[in-house]
């Protein structure tokens, strides 16, 4: 047995990371437009990024190549309300376009509605701590699930709360760059209604997806936070591992922080003085399925003191993340243990060190062992009857990467910034044939 034979092979992106066009055809300006300056590794933007906006028909041309069977996407929300109360038609008509491109390229699309670019008026009133800001994001859902829902079924409310809110709220490493590490000791009261806004973005999205939407929907989240593999494969070490993967102890970076009142309606001490029974409700709507970003696990933190597993020349990546080839199995075993719904890796990939050679091919065995190494994880979940609905590479085109600028690609294919040309990596060819042959072949 392998895996399913609908099973979502795909690559992902978000707007703000390929799509510039940061001021055309009506969009307004979110926090990476307007807050990034000063920020970015080397003052970089996405004011053009990947240029996707103008080029999305080349894009899908080879993501077809590939053989993709499906494509995560994110939708600007500045794009499509840049003020309040606003709608931005040529805003809608772009996504709507990219659909009809997706869907004739027998491309299924799977649509993330909010992956970080916060509009600027939001911000204005407070950002995630504006108190409105689940039912302007409820109104901003209504909107593209009319425009859309015709040709998407797969949705996702929001992307990595623990990213947005930790490197947003406590790090300042990401937009709206609020550093607060040094009162940390308060962060117990400055983050739960930030949290709890979030939470109830989630809750709102689901209710408004599932009484607007025209195709019947299938809805989820891509969450990231802490995994914890097992030291030792014996049962007891197994299961200390699942434990301290859902401690209380993870805080806002932990994955049941955020799953467990979305899924189960169970709230962190964190969050319980914040949140009431009503709210509680609104935030836990029933889901499709869970997604997960994972790229690594977290045993191998030079910061939790004296660890044997962090070594010199350990192998990492080009964003210096450990290479943890077991991850997504134990992700897979003990999410769906504990939430028992299908799961979606919504993110997983690696940034290596690319660049075009003398024999014009962007070689990048690195990722192509990567990518073998974690997706054997992925098919023994598989096998052991772990209801996984598909896999989705991070990114499928080198990008605008945050406060990293342009200089970590995480791509199956490669981007000359310059020029705007595109070039399929080997890993591309690779994964075209992982697909061809369902997994078969790994």
């Amino acid at each position: 047995m392998g895996f399913p034979r609908d099973f979502l092979w795909g690559s992902a992106s978000s707007a703000y990371q390929i799509e510039g066009a940061y001021d055309e055809d009506g969009k307004g300006m979110g926090i990476w437009d307007v807050m990034s300056e000063g920020h970015t590794a080397h003052g970089e933007n996405g004011n053009v990024a990947c240029d996707h906006y103008h080029r999305y028909k080349e894009d899908i041309a080879l993501m077809k190549k590939m053989g993709l069977k499906s494509y995560r996407f994110s939708v600007s929300w500045p794009r499509i309300m840049p003020e309040e109360g606003v709608v931005n038609q040529k805003g809608v008509q772009f996504y709507q376009n990219l659909v009809n491109e997706l869907k004739e390229a027998g491309i299924e699309p799977l649509c993330t509605l909010f992956h970080w670019n916060l509009p600027m008026w939001i911000q204005e009133k407070g950002g995630w701590r504006f108190k409105g800001i689940s039912d302007a994001f409820a109104a901003y859902t209504k909107i593209v699930v009319k425009a859309l829902s015709g040709e998407v079924a797969y949705w996702m409310t929001v992307n990595e709360p623990a990213g947005f809110v930790g490197n947003g709220y406590v790090t300042g490493a990401h937009a709206p760059f609020e550093n607060h590490l040094s009162d940390i000791d308060q962060i117990g009261t400055i983050l739960p209604p930030i949290c709890k806004n979030v939470l109830l973005c989630h809750g709102k999205a689901v209710r408004a997806i599932r009484n607007n939407a025209v195709r019947k929907p299938k809805i989820g989240m891509a969450l990231n936070g802490s995994l914890i593999l097992p030291w030792e494969k014996s049962d007891a070490g197994i299961e200390a591992a699942k434990q301290a993967t859902f401690s209380d102890e993870t805080g806002f970076s932990g994955i049941d922080f955020w799953a467990g009142p979305m899924i189960h309606g169970t709230l962190h001490p964190m969050l319980a003085p914040f949140i009431s029974k009503e709210e509680l409700e609104i935030i836990r709507q029933p889901l499709d399925f869970m997604g997960y970003n994972c790229y690594n696990a977290d045993n191998y933190s030079e910061y939790a003191g004296p660890n044997p597993a962090v070594y010199p020349g350990m192998p990492r990546t080009a964003m210096e993340w450990p290479i943890t080839p077991d991850a997504l199995y134990w992700a897979m075993k003990f999410f769906y243990e504990k939430y028992q719904l299908p799961l979606l890796i919504t993110e997983n990939g690696m940034a290596n060190i690319d660049f075009m050679m003398s024999d014009g091919c962007v070689h990048d065995p690195q990722r192509i062992e990567y990518l073998k190494m974690y997706l054997h994880g992925l098919k023994r979940a598989v096998e052991e009857n772990i209801p996984v609905i598909g896999y989705q590479y991070w990114s499928v085109l080198d990008n605008f990467e945050w406060a990293e600028g342009y200089d970590k690609r995480f791509g199956l294919i490669y981007v000359d910034f310059q020029t705007q040309k595109r070039t399929m990596k080997d890993s591309a060819y690779w994964y075209a044939d992982v697909i061809a042959g369902n997994g078969e072949n790994l």
